[in-house]
């Protein structure tokens, strides 16, 4: 069945041959008998009458451009075919952009949060490092021979020829700087902080 109130008297393959040789009136017709029609079939695909409108145009676009090499032998099946066919096609694009976005999306926020780490990280040193340097300076050695040299107290005595006793001292003394100057960052480096080993203490 055609789409229209006026019956057309001639076959669809003889529109298709006057449309093969540049016919414009035959095409035209074609075009106004199809267009509404396949615009809606497509819009039932993609949900959008944009689309489906750029859609079929597409399709008799490539008809009349291609008209001499096409072989149609039904118009209707044709026409049907290839806006299903191109409608599937958008379909599948527009899962592949959805996708695509998707994954940039979390490959880019996985590289924020790289980021966020490398500058925090950056951000404590130079608070660890501020705040050894703010010690006095025979409290500053012992805590580093403890803490970066994992030097026992006993070694450090020996080393700075003092008691362990005083060593001690300087240790608490430290420990309490650090721990006012890093209370932000406690979180973070409490168990390097203040969780020594024993094996290192004694």
């Amino acid at each position: 069945m055609w789409p229209i109130s006026t019956k057309l008297q001639v076959s669809e393959q003889t529109y298709w041959q006057q449309i093969k040789t540049g016919d414009k009136k035959a095409y035209e017709t074609i075009f106004r008998t199809w267009y509404q029609v396949l615009c809606n079939y497509a819009c039932s695909l993609i949900k959008d009458m944009d689309e489906a409108e750029e859609v079929v145009q597409n399709v008799f676009y490539t008809i009349w451009k291609k008209r001499e090499e096409l072989e149609i032998g039904s118009i209707k099946a044709y026409l049907y075919r290839a806006v299903h066919n191109d409608c599937l096609n958008k379909i599948k694009h527009a899962k592949i952009k959805m996708n695509y976005a998707q994954d940039y999306k979390h490959t880019a926020q996985a590289g924020l949060d790289s980021s966020t780490q490398l500058l925090n990280a950056k951000e404590l040193s130079v608070k660890i490092h501020e705040a050894i340097d703010s010690l006095p300076e025979q409290c500053g050695l012992v805590f580093r021979l403890n803490r970066f040299e994992n030097k026992k107290y006993s070694e450090i005595a020996s080393e700075l020829g003092i008691s362990v006793k005083t060593v001690e001292n300087h240790m608490g003394k430290a420990l309490k700087i650090m721990r006012e100057r890093l209370k932000d960052y406690l979180p973070v480096i409490g168990w390097w902080l203040f969780c020594a080993s024993a094996e290192v203490l004694t």
